[in-house]
């Protein structure tokens, strides 16, 4: 069951919440909810923005119930082995999932790779997403992110085991990586676009490899000043804005 709640609207302790005092005092990450169990931190982010949640609120979780990904596809997490968590954002920019996508890269360490738009790659697995809505019209966004901290092949469906990893770290260590991941989302959501798209352009896992997409291949050929993914096919160079892009294994 969910976890109960306590607390003014804005200083909420959901189930039994880590302790934040290993967390800097940052922008990002206050207030903070946490659950023992909840459906998706960003259904809930999402609640706690339409009533009027400042920027920066946190919301964490354990494990989720109806765990959500790009294009609904669900989010497969062990309970206690995965960051995952959602800020509400009042400020925001065009390029919000791959400025999301460059921190948490770099959150994860020099090996990592963005997977255009919003997965991270480790040795060619993916090891976290990136899931962005909103309603821009009533000044917010919710930017939610799944680590795969403690999670290893054993954790994981047999349809992921393939694609699939995590960063091969102990339970413990999912409260450092919230530490370390909201330290590098505060200067990478406030970064020049072109800053982001150079840091981008350096961990871009697809570049030079062969992608498909409904239905076509070809192979990737970087990211554009707009963020858009290039990928030369036989008819030529054209540019992706949206969509699921599959990495091919050579």
């Amino acid at each position: 069951m969910r976890g109960a709640c306590s607390g003014s609207p804005w200083t909420t302790s959901c189930g039994s919440s880590p302790a934040d005092a290993g967390l800097p005092p940052l922008t990002l990450g206050s207030p903070r909810a946490h659950f023992r169990l909840t459906d998706s931190t960003n259904e809930q982010a999402r609640r706690l923005a339409e009533l009027g949640a400042p920027h920066g609120t946190l919301v964490t979780a354990s494990a989720q119930s109806s765990g959500r990904g790009r294009q609904g596809r669900s989010w497969f997490a062990p309970p206690g082995r995965a960051l995952l968590c959602s800020l509400v954002l009042r400020e925001f920019r065009r390029l919000l999932p791959l400025a999301a996508g460059v921190a948490v890269a770099e959150a994860l360490g020099d090996g990592a790779q963005v997977k255009w738009p919003n997965d991270v790659l480790l040795e060619g697995r993916k090891v976290a997403g990136i899931l962005v809505e909103g309603r821009p019209q009533e000044g917010w966004a919710v930017l939610g992110i799944g680590i795969n901290v403690a999670v290893s092949a054993d954790d994981l469906p047999g349809e992921l085991r393939a694609h699939a990893g995590g960063l091969g770290l102990g339970p413990a260590q999912v409260e450092p990586m919230l530490a370390r991941l909201l330290d590098r989302l505060e200067p990478w959501l406030s970064a020049r676009d072109e800053d982001v798209l150079r840091a981008l352009r350096a961990r871009d896992a697809l570049h030079g490899r062969p992608v498909r997409w409904a239905g076509r291949a070809g192979r990737g050929d970087g990211i554009d000043d707009a963020g858009r993914l290039r990928v030369l096919t036989e008819e030529g160079v054209i540019v992706l804005d949206a969509g699921e892009v599959h990495l091919i294994r050579e």
